[in-house]
């Protein structure tokens, strides 16, 4: 082994990858049997043991020619993938709303003018589909138009969970190219994709239970490598149709608008009315269930922030504490937005950073209750890494709660050991950012 630039490097790294991804792809294959089997132990294993392989390849992946490493990060990518693909979604089941949002409309009816039970709709029920539905009695659906066209156009290649999944992972491609592309355009390595390619949340998440996250992801990072290449309006357009798919993309625009310029919140507002156009036959119906969602989760009595939850545990019930929570974190949110945006550093990499803490900040704050909602961070871990990315795509998995068994701690416990971890990684990050700001300029970080 020969050391390089103070890491040992072994001989052959290609050859090591490759080695990697045979064993993590006999893992994930593995891994619904393991954990349906052993419970949720196992799976929180598999995201240990995947998350610290990803990290590996993606260190490993800098050591080697950058041509073969990143063969063998792709195709070992794709084969993990491809392991979970014909598996029936084992840790939710929204897939099943996206295949029948866009038979609906396939069938010329506005997908936010019914509930999945609604008699209008029983002709279009079966049983592959039909059975797995979420609140399928109470809810129209709450997925935003850009999501709605996507479910339109991968249905019309077929009506299944297999053909919703590949759609899913042919937009997941198209966010690791991005990736890539981002990647070189700051002159990193472009082998750090390995970092995201091989995470367990995306290929559990996207391949395994097929999120539509996916696609957002892929405009999100699309919009970032077209507004590195100089071209912000286009990268807001991209940016809001991803917003339109998952509102996190949304976060982009701070970061990529020039103060005063008046064109990009035009063409934002632009896309948002073009995209809604074609559903506004129901009028405020095309919100969907947002509301009540936000109901069903807590956000709108204070319990579903998972900090608030924390606190009332250790001081009891504290009515008002929800309202001032939720007003204290959007003050934050807009303030770190306002910064982003008013930036006096005008860099790619200051753009990337921006990006990033606002990506933080967002899910920190809001405490998302499933673990797909950290994907907009994946990215990031091979961008521009913090321990915050790391803690909460990895440890995320601590929101899933499928399969008991021995020794597994309930929910509430699970939530708490992940708010203490994230807010201990958030601390953490900030320190160093703190330290960054007070060193001399010029010193040797």
């Amino acid at each position: 082994m020969t050391p390089v630039y103070g890491i040992t490097r072994p001989r052959h790294p290609a050859l090591w990858l490759a080695a990697m991804a045979v064993g993590l792809s006999t893992l994930t294959a593995a891994g619904p049997a393991l954990h349906l089997r052993l419970g949720d132990w196992a799976l929180i294993a598999i995201f240990g043991l995947g998350a610290v392989g990803a990290y590996c390849a993606g260190r490993l992946g800098e050591l080697s020619d950058q041509r073969q490493g990143l063969a063998v990060i792709l195709i070992g990518a794709a084969a993990m993938r491809f392991a979970l693909l014909f598996t029936e979604p084992t840790l939710s089941t929204d897939i099943y709303r996206y295949v029948w949002d866009g038979r609906v409309q396939a069938a010329g009816i506005n997908p936010y003018r019914h509930t999945p039970a609604a008699p209008d709709l029983a002709f279009l029920r079966d049983e592959a589909i039909w059975p797995y539905i979420n609140r399928a009695d109470y809810a129209v659906t709450i997925y935003p138009p850009a999501a709605q066209m996507l479910f339109l156009a991968v249905t019309r290649a077929g009506e299944s969970v297999v053909v919703m999944k590949l759609g899913m992972l042919l937009f997941e491609a198209a966010g690791v190219a991005a990736i890539i592309g981002a990647l070189m355009r700051l002159e990193l390595a472009p082998t750090r994709v390995a970092v995201y390619a091989w995470h367990p949340l995306p290929i559990w998440e996207i391949a395994g239970n097929g999120h539509v996250d996916a696609a957002m992801v892929a405009l999100l990072m699309s919009s970032l490598v077209v507004f590195l290449h100089g071209r912000p309006i286009l990268g807001a357009v991209l940016a809001t149709l991803g917003a339109l798919i998952k509102p996190t993309a949304a976060l982009a625009l701070p970061a990529f608008w020039r103060p005063w310029d008046w064109r990009l919140p035009l063409a934002v507002v632009v896309s948002v009315a073009v995209a809604y156009l074609p559903y506004l036959s129901v009028g405020a119906g095309v919100l969907g269930f947002l509301g009540t969602y936000i109901e069903e989760e807590g956000f709108r009595d204070g319990s579903g922030f998972r900090f608030v939850w924390l606190l009332e545990q250790i001081m009891g019930p504290m009515p008002a504490a929800g309202g001032v929570y939720a007003t204290l974190a959007a003050l934050a949110l807009i303030f770190m937005a306002l910064a982003v945006a008013f930036r006096s550093d005008r860099s790619p990499w200051a753009a990337v950073r921006g990006l990033n803490w606002l990506l933080i900040a967002f899910l920190v704050l809001s405490t998302p209750h499933y673990p797909w909602y950290f994907l907009a961070l994946a990215p990031f871990l091979a961008l521009c890494p913090t321990v915050t990315a790391w803690t909460l795509t990895t440890a995320g998995v601590l929101l899933h709660f499928v399969h008991d068994g021995a020794f597994v701690p309930g929910y509430a416990t699970r939530f708490t050991i992940l708010t203490l971890a994230t807010l201990a990684a958030f601390a953490f990050d900030l320190w160093g950012e703190w330290r960054k700001a007070l060193r001399p300029i010029g010193a040797t970080p």
